[in-house]
């Protein structure tokens, strides 16, 4: 079973969002194995996204993801990485697939309601980014 990263970033929390963005995840077959709700840091951010530190969204990135609280989830599934970048849709949600989460709740490229992690490696260090071992618990359900 393979796992992958969602954050609920902060305009999801600040549009009330939370719960649909959960209903559309899990009604496409993946399980939370890990949740909580915190409010990054710029330094913790910046550190989040140091891969892109050289891109000029880079500033902007790090502002808006420390502009309130967002929810990390730990997701499981079958090919959870690819399913979920296709579930989300395009970074830019005039660009996304139709009923994508970001076709069906992001404003903005910059503001796109939800992270997914890009491959199965990154996956695995931004789960450990946000999620301890032990908090990670298998959903047998």
């Amino acid at each position: 079973m393979e796992r992958t990263l969602a954050i609920l970033k902060p305009d999801c929390v600040r549009k009330n969002l939370i719960g649909a963005a959960i209903e559309k995840i899990q009604s496409a077959g993946f399980k939370v194995v890990a949740m909580k709700m915190t409010r990054l840091t710029k330094e913790t951010a910046g550190e989040f996204y140091a891969v892109h530190k050289a891109r000029p969204f880079y500033g902007e990135l790090v502002e808006f993801m420390s502009s309130g609280a967002c929810v990390p989830l730990m997701l499981e599934k079958e090919n959870a990485v690819a399913d979920f970048r296709t579930l989300i849709g395009a970074t830019d949600p005039a660009e996304a697939a139709e009923g994508t989460i970001r076709k069906l709740y992001a404003d903005s490229k910059g503001e796109n309601i939800v992270h997914g992690s890009d491959s199965v490696e990154n996956a695995k260090i931004e789960c450990g980014f946000f999620f301890s071992t032990q908090e990670a618990v298998a959903n047998m359900a």
